[in-house]
C-alpha cells in the first residue's frame, strides 16, 4: 500500500519522502487533483490529466507555477500556446488568461502565491 493511502484513506504525507507524480492517477477524460499544501499565502495542488483533457480559459488573481511531472500539455497564456513537458515549468501571471490541455496524460504540479 502506498505511504500517501491506509485503508482508503489519505495519510498524512508530512515528513515523508515521495514522488510528487505517485501522488495522482491519470484516468481517462478526466482531471484528477489532489491538494499538498493549502495556507493563507497559497497552494500547492498536483493534477493528473487525460489525454485531451483541459482547464477552461481562465484568469486567476494570484501568480501560478505548473511544474510538468509526466507527459505533455499545451499552456496557453494571453494567447499564446507553450509546451510543457516533464521538467519544465512556467508561471501563469496573475490577471492574463490562461488555460491548459493535455496533449498527452498529464501530470503536474501547480503553486499558486497569494498576493
Amino acid at each position: 500500500m502506498s505511504p500517501a493511502k491506509k485503508a482508503g484513506k489519505p495519510a498524512s504525507i508530512k515528513g515523508q519522502v515521495l514522488r510528487l507524480a505517485d501522488l495522482v492517477e491519470v484516468q481517462d477524460d478526466a482531471v484528477v487533483s489532489r491538494e499538498v499544501l493549502s495556507r493563507k499565502a497559497g497552494t500547492v495542488t498536483v493534477f493528473a490529466f487525460g489525454a485531451g483533457q483541459q482547464l477552461s480559459e481562465h484568469t486567476a488573481p494570484f501568480d501560478a507555477m505548473v511544474c510538468g511531472l509526466e507527459g505533455e500539455a499545451v499552456v496557453t497564456i494571453g494567447g499564446t500556446p507553450h509546451t510543457v513537458r516533464s521538467g519544465d515549468m512556467i508561471i501563469m501571471p496573475a490577471g492574463v488568461p490562461h488555460g491548459l490541455r493535455a496533449a498527452a496524460p498529464f501530470k503536474m504540479l501547480l503553486v499558486m502565491i497569494r498576493q
